[in-house]
C-alpha cells in the first residue's frame, strides 16, 4: 500500500465531483481530476501510469485486462455504484488491484423513465419547441397516461418502482422478462405476460434490464412491429439492448410511433449521433442516475472508500 499515493478522478464532466465531496478535508492523497472523457488506451496509459488509484465514475472509461496490465502503480479503483460492468474485476483482482464501490440511490433513472413516458405522451417536446420558434399554439394533442398500457421489460428493483409511479396513475403495467416469474409480478400488483404480449398489448416498453450477452439486441425488429405504430419505446438502462438497425427501420419506416433514449452506444454522444438528431427520438445525455442527490452519495462514498483503504481497512470491496 503507497504512502501519499496518487489519485486520479475520471469524467468529471464540468468539474462537478469536487462539489460533492470534501477532497480538501482530508491529507492522505494528491487528488487529480479530469473533466475529458477518455476511451483511447493509449491516452488512458499515458495519463494514469503514475497514479496509485484511480476514482471512476459507473461505466464511463472502459477498465478491461489489457489496460490494467499496462498500469503497474495500479492498487485500488473505485467506482459509483456497486457494480460496473466497464471493470474487469477479475483481470484487477488478478493484478492485486482491490475494486470497491458505493451505494446507489437508484431511484433516478425510474422516475425520468417516468417522465420520458409522459413527455411522450402528451407531446411535450414538440409543443415546447413549436411554442418557442414558431409561435404556434397548441398544434398537437397529446393523450392521457391513465388507462394506458405501460411494458416494462424487466421487473428488478427499478423496473419495480417505476411500476408503482405508473400504477399511481392509473396506468396498467404489464411486465415480462426471461426469468421472471408469475409470482413475482403478483406481487407487485403488476400483470405478467409472455414477450409477444408484452409488445402487442402495450402503448409504452419501457427497458430496465442488464446489459449482457443474453440481453444484447434483445429487443429486435419483430418486438417493434408488435408494438406498432401507436405505441413507443423507451430505454433507460442500455443502449445495447436495442438493435440500433432495427429501431433506426422502426422509426423510418413509422413502424412505432416513437421512442426515447437515455443512453448510447458511444458515450458522451454529441449531435452527430443518428440517435440524437433522430426527429423521433427524444434523447436525454445519460441523466438517468445524475442527479446531486446521487452524486452525494457517489463521490462522498467514493472518498470515504479512498480513505478507509489506506487506512488498511477497504470497504464496500467488489470480487
Amino acid at each position: 500500500m503507497t504512502k501519499n499515493p496518487k489519485i486520479a478522478i475520471l469524467d468529471d464532466y464540468y468539474n462537478r465531483a469536487r462539489h460533492y465531496a470534501d477532497w480538501q478535508g482530508t491529507d492522505i492523497a494528491e487528488f487529480v481530476f479530469f473533466e475529458n472523457a477518455m476511451s483511447d488506451e493509449t491516452e488512458l496509459v499515458d495519463k494514469l501510469s503514475d497514479f496509485n488509484a484511480i476514482g471512476l465514475m459507473r461505466e464511463r472509461t472502459p477498465f478491461p485486462a489489457s489496460l490494467i496490465s499496462q498500469l503497474p502503480q495500479l492498487e485500488l479503483l473505485i467506482t459509483s455504484g456497486k457494480k460496473n460492468a466497464s471493470i474487469d474485476v477479475k483481470a484487477a483482482n488478478a493484478a492485486g488491484v482491490t475494486v470497491c464501490g458505493t451505494e446507489s440511490p437508484g431511484h433516478a433513472t425510474a422516475e425520468l423513465a417516468l417522465l420520458l413516458v409522459m413527455s411522450l405522451s402528451r407531446k411535450l417536446v414538440p409543443l415546447v419547441n413549436e411554442l418557442k420558434n414558431n409561435g404556434s399554439w397548441q398544434p398537437e394533442m397529446g393523450r392521457d397516461l391513465r388507462g394506458r398500457n405501460l411494458g416494462i421489460l424487466g421487473l428488478g428493483r427499478l423496473g419495480s418502482q417505476l411500476a408503482g409511479f405508473a400504477q399511481a396513475l392509473g396506468m396498467n403495467v404489464l411486465a415480462w422478462s426471461e426469468n421472471l416469474q408469475e409470482t413475482q409480478c403478483a406481487e407487485k400488483g403488476v400483470t405478467y405476460v409472455s414477450r409477444e404480449e408484452l409488445y402487442k398489448r402495450s402503448d409504452f416498453v419501457s427497458i430496465h434490464l442488464r446489459h449482457s450477452d443474453r440481453s444484447h439486441h434483445m429487443v429486435n425488429l419483430d418486438d417493434l412491429k408488435q408494438l406498432g405504430p401507436d405505441s413507443y419505446i423507451i430505454n433507460t438502462s442500455r443502449a445495447e439492448i436495442i438493435d440500433p438497425v432495427a429501431l433506426k427501420t422502426a422509426l423510418d419506416e413509422e413502424l412505432i410511433a416513437g421512442a426515447a433514449t437515455d443512453v448510447y452506444e458511444v458515450e458522451p454522444a454529441d449531435n452527430n449521433s443518428w440517435m440524437v438528431n433522430h426527429s423521433r427520438i427524444l434523447a436525454t445525455p445519460h441523466i438517468g442516475y445524475c442527479t446531486a442527490e446521487t452524486f452525494e452519495v457517489f463521490y462522498q462514498q467514493m472518498l470515504e472508500g479512498f480513505i478507509a483503504y489506506y487506512g488498511g481497512n477497504p470497504i464496500r470491496v467488489i470480487s
